[in-house]
């Protein structure tokens, strides 16, 4: 009863931002994002234990992480009549709570892991649910690539499908690290009452639409454009709520005026992008991707290149 999965975090492209049903972590309105690799999460399950113990990097997860943990392993363990604790232990590539899917990452391959530990044989939009009841974004982990993710208040319906992208293999996706951690959860909490969430309701089913149309013809600086515009429109609706939440710092707001730059002055195919954290991405290509690395380095930013990743899936390297 022990089984090990892999997963990768997600960039954010159309964000969801607030939940309609924060129990069942079902958000507002429909949203799109990209798995990034080789950055991954790989967790494994085992079942048989007395309790539940939740190790990530070889330390305890906090409280709000261990409550999320084990919603996802008391479904599993009441659809495969399961009675024992869990011993999880999972590690990551990359650093969490700076802006990177992380959480997406974490519970795909979570509920992965345990789904499989326990003997359950879950359909990928079934996996894709599970996955979500622990953090939202991670229902397009489990899809994987492009995935668009369908809000329903039927467990059944929200849950994530990949789009077809004829330009995935030559997508380079520029990391630029800004240490500074942030709890997604806490700006969702309060996401109705920004003055501009509205407005914000009122135009996203547009910008889907012509999103999923930009990602099925490969047109990269369609896609990237709405994305980079999209960050701009979170941030409007982050800001403005109860707590006045601002993640962007200095050299994030710096690396959106280096991809303006180098897309006006250099005629490069590069756009900004970022969700509720001061970790920022530049969409670019395989070409250009050294010139943009050069770019953020000479602001001071430490940097990743990454490419588009797969589907959430079982691999033999266990961790204990």
């Amino acid at each position: 009863m022990k089984s090990t999965a892999r997963a990768h975090p997600i960039q954010g492209l159309l964000k969801y931002h607030g939940l309609r049903d924060p129990r069942r972590n079902v958000p507002y309105h429909d949203s799109i994002s990209v798995c990034t690799a080789p950055s991954r999460t790989t967790t494994t399950v085992a079942f048989g234990h007395d309790a539940d113990t939740c190790l990530v990097n070889g330390e305890r997860i906090d409280d709000e992480g261990a409550d999320r943990v084990a919603t996802v392993l008391d479904l599993v363990r009441e659809r495969a009549d399961v009675g024992s604790g869990a011993r999880v232990e999972s590690e990551n590539t990359f650093p969490s709570n700076v802006g990177l899917g992380a959480s997406a990452s974490a519970y795909a391959a979570l509920a992965l892991a345990a789904a499989d530990a326990a003997g359950l044989d879950c359909s990928r939009p079934a996996l894709s649910a599970l996955a979500r009841r622990g953090a939202t974004s991670a229902a397009r982990s489990v899809a994987g690539g492009f995935a668009h993710l369908r809000t329903s208040l039927d467990d059944r319906e929200c849950v994530a499908e990949r789009l077809d992208a004829p330009f995935e293999e030559e997508i380079r996706i520029v990391v630029g690290y800004v240490p500074d951690e942030k709890y997604t959860s806490r700006a969702h909490a309060e996401t109705a009452a920004s003055p501009y969430f509205e407005d914000r309701l009122a135009h996203v089913h547009e910008v889907l639409s012509e999103m999923r149309a930009a990602v099925r013809a490969g047109a990269f600086d369609r896609t990237f454009r709405l994305a980079e515009r999209d960050s701009l429109s979170l941030l409007a609706a982050t800001m403005t709520g109860p707590d006045g939440w601002v993640y962007w710092q200095p050299e994030t707001v710096a690396m959106l005026h280096t991809a303006r730059r180098l897309r006006e002055e250099a005629d490069l195919p590069v756009y900004f992008s970022g969700d509720t954290g001061a970790t920022a991405y530049l969409n670019t290509t395989a070409t250009h991707a050294d010139r943009v690395v050069v770019a953020l380095r000479d602001l001071g930013v430490e940097t990743d290149v990454w490419r588009v990743g797969g589907p959430a899936r079982l691999v033999d390297d266990h961790l204990f």
